[in-house]
């Protein structure tokens, strides 16, 4: 079931099975994946969020039972007061229900209240004008407004079933698309499911790596690798106190997060050993320098060429005269 549910959504949210590797050497290319244990904590909030759910989903089926009863009884009385009023003895001779005797007045008086007595007051005048106010919604509701409301009930119920497949393979395939990819020349991040981001960086550009952990991550085993690069400043928020001018990586949840950033750190330092810049701009400098050169030479030897050819011409000229 979790194959077909996974197959439905990515095919509607036509996200790429794998990235395609960034810029580097076939040979250097390291794939990583988020820590286990990250998705072991999605899914424990998950099933906080369904437990929640499922609580309010009990609350409100027994706010609903209470007052499908409370309708009930509204619609018995209304019958009930029908039947009295098209009785024959009471519609000829016009008599009404006798009166309720009057209180006593030799009833002992209330005890003084106490002070949390009186605290407790506004409260249970509040709940109970909150009862009243539902019961007397109740007694005026209609037969088919109940089936309405059994119908949103029914709906509700199906839809919470519904989802929980839905969110439990959104959970797992939000973990499973985590994509952390290094070559030789830079590295790639791809995440997310409903928005998809991918970010690459080119070690040309990179200032900074760095690992954090929070209480939560350190009970787990796992931490996030930062990489933060040079360019594209600007646009950041007033008063923000991160760099602008820098670009940030993170290896979200992985349980290998000193391994990830000795690996960066290492390539880093064999690239800039090799010289600053991308690769690719070296061998296209060398080759058009090449180019211009030959070029150059092949200018030369025409030009060399004809002064020989008009110098030859001269000397024919001349020994012609002279003869």
């Amino acid at each position: 079931m979790f194959d077909a549910i996974r197959r439905l959504i990515l095919r509607a949210m036509r996200v790429p099975a794998e990235p395609t590797p960034p810029a580097g050497a076939p040979n250097s290319v390291r794939v990583f994946r988020a820590g286990h244990k990250l998705y072991q904590l999605r899914l424990l909030r998950w099933a906080v969020s369904q437990i929640g759910a499922t609580i309010g989903l009990c609350f409100s089926i027994g706010f609903f039972w209470w007052f499908k009863s409370e309708v009930e009884k509204g619609w018995l009385a209304n019958e009930q007061a029908a039947v009295h009023a098209a009785s024959p003895g009471t519609a000829a001779t016009g008599q009404t229900p006798p009166a309720a005797p009057p209180a006593a007045t030799d009833a002992p008086k209330p005890a003084k209240e106490t002070v949390s007595e009186k605290r407790a007051k506004p409260n249970a005048q509040f709940r109970r004008g909150y009862v009243n106010f539902f019961k007397s919604v109740a007694t005026r509701t209609p037969r088919w407004g109940m089936v309405v409301l059994e119908i949103f009930e029914v709906g509700g119920i199906l839809a919470f079933l519904a989802q929980i497949p839905v969110t439990y393979t959104a959970v797992r395939l939000e973990f499973e698309l985590r994509w952390y990819i290094v070559t030789d020349r830079s590295l790639r991040i791809r995440s997310g499911l409903v928005s998809m981001q991918e970010s690459t960086m080119s070690f040309a550009n990179l200032q900074q790596v760095s690992v954090s952990q929070g209480p939560l991550q350190r009970l787990l085993g796992i931490a996030d690798v930062q990489v933060e690069s040079a360019g594209g400043g600007g646009g950041g928020e007033p008063g923000h106190k991160h760099d602008d001018s820098l670009h940030t990586g993170i290896f979200h949840g992985v349980d290998n997060a000193n391994e990830i950033r000795d690996l960066i750190l290492e390539r880093l330092r064999q690239f800039r050993q090799a010289g600053l810049g991308d690769p690719d701009d070296h061998h296209q400098l060398a080759s058009s320098a090449t180019t211009a050169h030959a070029a150059m030479i092949q200018t030369s030897s025409a030009v060399a060429l004809a002064a020989a050819q008009e110098l030859l011409a001269e000397t024919r000229a001349l020994r012609a005269v002279l003869s």
